[in-house]
Protein backbone atom coordinates (compact mmCIF):
# COMPACT_ATOMS: atom_id res chain seq x y z
CA UNK A 1 0.00 0.00 0.00
CA UNK A 2 1.20 3.57 -0.58
CA UNK A 3 2.60 5.29 2.51
CA UNK A 4 -0.32 7.79 2.52
CA UNK A 5 -2.70 4.91 3.38
CA UNK A 6 -0.55 3.35 6.10
CA UNK A 7 -1.76 3.45 9.71
CA UNK A 8 -0.50 6.57 11.49
CA UNK A 9 2.21 6.04 14.08
CA UNK A 10 2.97 2.45 13.07
CA UNK A 11 6.48 1.53 11.95
CA UNK A 12 6.25 0.11 8.44
CA UNK A 13 8.84 -1.49 6.18
CA UNK A 14 9.46 0.12 2.77
CA UNK A 15 8.72 -2.60 0.20
CA UNK A 16 9.29 -0.65 -3.02
CA UNK A 17 10.23 2.81 -4.20
CA UNK A 18 8.74 3.17 -7.67
CA UNK A 19 10.42 6.33 -8.87
CA UNK A 20 13.06 7.35 -11.40
CA UNK A 21 16.61 6.32 -10.52
CA UNK A 22 17.73 9.83 -9.62
CA UNK A 23 14.72 10.25 -7.33
CA UNK A 24 15.39 6.86 -5.72
CA UNK A 25 18.99 7.92 -5.15
CA UNK A 26 17.87 11.17 -3.50
CA UNK A 27 15.35 9.35 -1.30
CA UNK A 28 18.06 6.86 -0.37
CA UNK A 29 20.29 9.74 0.74
CA UNK A 30 17.39 10.92 2.94
CA UNK A 31 17.08 7.45 4.47
CA UNK A 32 14.13 6.05 2.49
CA UNK A 33 15.41 2.73 1.15
CA UNK A 34 13.75 -0.55 0.27
CA UNK A 35 13.78 -2.70 3.40
CA UNK A 36 14.13 0.34 5.68
CA UNK A 37 11.64 1.52 8.28
CA UNK A 38 9.29 4.49 7.88
CA UNK A 39 6.48 5.86 10.06
CA UNK A 40 3.55 7.95 8.85
CA UNK A 41 3.06 11.00 11.08
CA UNK A 42 0.23 12.67 9.15
CA UNK A 43 -1.50 12.64 5.80
CA UNK A 44 -3.49 15.47 4.25
CA UNK A 45 -4.78 15.38 0.68
CA UNK A 46 -2.20 12.76 -0.25
CA UNK A 47 0.74 14.82 1.02
CA UNK A 48 2.46 13.16 3.97
CA UNK A 49 4.84 13.77 6.82
CA UNK A 50 6.94 10.73 7.69
CA UNK A 51 9.60 9.85 10.21
CA UNK A 52 12.70 8.17 8.82
CA UNK A 53 15.47 7.28 11.24
CA UNK A 54 15.58 10.32 13.56
CA UNK A 55 14.21 12.93 11.15
CA UNK A 56 10.91 14.04 9.65
CA UNK A 57 10.28 14.57 5.96
CA UNK A 58 7.37 16.10 4.07
CA UNK A 59 6.56 14.39 0.77
CA UNK A 60 4.13 15.55 -1.89
CA UNK A 61 1.35 13.22 -2.99
CA UNK A 62 3.10 12.13 -6.21
CA UNK A 63 6.25 11.07 -4.38
CA UNK A 64 4.29 9.54 -1.49
CA UNK A 65 2.32 7.40 -3.96
CA UNK A 66 5.57 5.91 -5.26
CA UNK A 67 6.61 4.62 -1.81
CA UNK A 68 4.96 1.29 -1.06
CA UNK A 69 5.01 -0.13 2.48
CA UNK A 70 3.83 -3.32 4.08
Amino acid sequence: MPIAFAPRGEIMKVRKVGAAERVKKHLSELGITEGGNITLVSSSGGNVIVTVKDGRLCLDKTLAASILVG
